[in-house]
């Protein structure tokens, strides 16, 4: 490497006694190169009056080198999605319709929905099984699709936040989140749906949770009080602080009644007090 560099101290020694590079002398390769770099017209004049032929031979070698290299590294990264891994095939029912997909044996459903089958609604947020937001109900029962193997779901029923609605009509759970706006960012409101969804379920089934007064009382359905519906949805973080509102939400539908406002404007009764 010394020997290699030997005499030569910058970039500017090797090309001081070089005659500038001309447009005439430029290969078909050096033209494309100029081209992509947007170098045109006076501005590639000038461009090559500043370096000498050496010199720009260097950076289109090197130019094409890259484009060698980002091409051949997308080629190893396709061929790398193509073959998997512990490969098995599952085979779910989503939504009410069949999908077969062929997946590595250890990738999540979560993953295996937004990456795979390109249903983007359950949303990764911690990637832990602790925020709620990949909520998705599996066989009726509520479940965390990140925590949750793809290859354990094959010959399963899930239901994802687009399974929700019926068409262009909403579920009462989908229609009461936009009357009471129980929501703000929106990236925690797919799970929250889902979990109320299947919390209704759970409580026309009559089952209990930890805050349930007698849980040694078998019901066939359980009329759910406030501190029920926030027990039953606290595995589903709203960083934004919508709670209060998908409470009314959920109490709505799950009573039918309308929650309605809890709080009412101030007027003065006498209004001869008032200041001018």
């Amino acid at each position: 490497m010394n020997e290699l560099n030997e005499g030569l101290e910058s970039w500017d020694d090797m090309v001081i006694d070089e005659a500038p590079c001309s447009e005439e002398d430029l290969t078909e390769d050096e033209e494309k190169i100029l081209d992509e770099l947007g170098i045109h017209g006076d501005s590639r004049r000038k461009f090559l009056g500043q370096v000498g032929a050496s010199a720009f031979g260097m950076l289109a070698l090197q130019v094409i080198a890259n484009q060698e290299t980002l091409a051949a590294g997308g080629a190893i990264n396709e061929t790398a999605s193509v073959s998997l891994e512990n490969a098995v095939k599952v085979a779910m029912r989503i939504n009410g319709q069949r999908k077969a997909v062929e997946v590595d044996s250890r990738i999540t459903l979560l993953d295996t929905l937004r990456e795979k089958l390109a249903m983007t609604g359950s949303k990764k947020g911690c990637d832990h099984g602790q925020c709620g937001a990949c909520t998705v109900i599996i066989d009726g029962r509520r479940s965390l699709s990140c925590l949750t193997l793809a290859a354990t779901c094959d010959d399963k029923d899930i239901t994802t936040i687009e399974g929700i609605a019926e068409g262009d009509k909403l579920h009462p759970i989908q229609e009461a989140f936009i009357k009471y706006d129980a929501f703000q960012c929106g990236y925690c409101t797919p799970g929250q749906i889902c979990s109320s969804v299947a919390l209704l379920e759970e409580a026309k089934n009559g089952e209990v949770s930890h805050v349930t007064k007698d849980v040694r009382r078998k019901t066939k359905s359980l009329t759910l009080s406030d501190d029920e519906i926030r027990e039953r949805m606290s595995g589903n973080i709203c960083r934004c602080g919508a709670y209060p509102n998908i409470l009314k939400a959920i109490k709505e539908v799950h009573t039918g009644k309308p929650s309605g406002h809890s709080w009412n404007f101030a007027y003065k009764e006498d209004k001869s007090d008032e200041t001018v």
